[in-house]
């Protein structure tokens, strides 16, 4: 699956099981591709070696809320309206609010 924004994509790996939905990009180095996260509203970044992006959307994929360069150790509590989460390498896309992303 790939993410679109604007003229940029990038291939997304969905976290389906509780493994990887754990797991995530932990212990991770030179990230090259997206998670995606469904029926999620919140994150941690424990042990990431790398800082990413994380972008949290409603079910129509429209943007709610973006964090820029998150890096190690921070938690993002549980956002109003959120049920999917996308976790990408940081300044990878420049995301406005409330813009929609397209999956293909």
């Amino acid at each position: 699956m790939k993410l679109k924004y604007h003229n940029k994509e990038i291939e997304i790996k969905e976290c389906k099981c509780f493994f990887q939905r754990f797991r995530g990009f932990m212990f991770c180095r030179d990230i090259r591709y997206g998670l995606l996260f469904r029926h999620c509203n919140s994150i941690h970044t424990f042990f990431m070696k790398e800082h990413i992006d994380v972008i949290f959307c409603n079910e129509e994929n429209v943007v709610l809320y973006y964090y820029k360069d998150l890096g190690p150790n921070h938690v993002i509590l549980p956002r109003k309206g959120a049920t999917r989460v996308y976790e990408v390498p940081a300044h990878y896309f420049d995301i406005q609010p409330f813009c929609q992303l397209v999956e293909e």
